[in-house]
């Protein structure tokens, strides 16, 4: 196990930090407008309990940085959170109504959506063609031809809009680096008019450079406004830089959160190393 992927209760907490409660967050303000609020939710598969009591909030135009070992449950939070798997307990709201996200399909109709790691780009179809995958705009007229033209014009605007530059929206995805992959991925799903944006381990397995592209597009969709940014992470510095404020998951828990500008690798790192001599210690807690 990589000790700085795991977290802990709040040990060496920052002033004004949270442990697991079970609350609502309390670094949120009351009156905050929030995207999205979790109360005590859980997850079982059978004897298995993926998730016990999370509590989160996501503040309208904020970015919120999960982070968490594997098997953390950061992975069932954000299946519950697009409507791929219901909760077994608790409530969650979105835009401040308590909603039950049946399907993926009704979290895009409220304005989630989600970039996951395998990215789901097409490699031989253009990134206008990856842009509108499953939404291809069509003439008018009794054929139903797909309007290639339309679709050209809007999805360079929209890479224009969100600072994406790519020599051509023809080029097929396959020639493109592992940044401007991700790029395109994210720019669909802004495209379909998402307020509330997930992003699964953005930044993995990129080099310094591709990392920047990355963080350079999520800082200028902050600067946009209108979008509210969850992001699961493993490397805390970047997740610092670019997010408003952390969580940690263990075992399926929230064991810490803090602002970002509050905290640091450092306190995070010694967190990380109680937890993880607490867990060895007590393996069945």
């Amino acid at each position: 196990m990589d000790e700085s992927q795991t977290t802990s209760p709040g040990m060496g907490a920052a002033p004004g930090a949270t442990g697991a409660t079970g609350a609502p967050s309390a670094l949120s303000a009351p009156d905050a407008p929030l995207a999205v609020r979790g109360d005590k939710l859980v997850k079982r598969f059978g004897a298995v309990t993926a998730l016990d009591g999370v509590s989160l909030t996501l503040g309208k135009g904020e970015i919120l940085g999960i982070l968490g070992d594997n098997g953390a449950g950061k992975s069932t939070l954000v299946k519950i959170l697009t409507g791929f798997h219901q909760q077994t307990g608790g409530t969650l709201h979105i835009d401040g109504q308590e909603t039950l996200l049946r399907s993926v399909d009704h979290a895009r109709a409220l304005g989630i959506e989600c970039v996951y790691q395998d990215l789901a780009l097409a490699n031989s179809l253009s990134i206008y063609h990856n842009m509108f995958l499953n939404r291809e705009i069509v003439r008018r007229g009794p054929f139903r031809l797909l309007d290639h033209k339309q679709m050209r014009e809007r999805a360079a605007q929209c890479l224009d809009d969100i600072g994406v530059h790519v020599p051509s929206v023809d080029l097929p995805v396959e020639r493109l680096s592992g940044g401007q992959r991700q790029a395109i991925a994210v720019a669909r799903a802004v495209h379909s008019n998402a307020k509330i944006l997930l992003l699964d381990e953005p930044l993995a397995a990129m080099g310094a450079r591709e990392a920047g592209l990355i963080i350079d597009l999520v800082m200028r969709l902050k600067e946009k406004g209108g979008l509210s940014i969850i992001m699961i992470m493993h490397n805390y510095a970047q997740t610092l830089d670019i997010a408003d404020r952390i969580m940690l998951m263990q075992r399926g828990r929230v064991t810490y959160e803090q602002k970002s500008a509050l905290t640091s690798v450092a306190e995070l790192m010694d967190i990380v190393r109680r937890e993880y001599r607490a867990m060895r210690a007590n393996p069945t807690h």
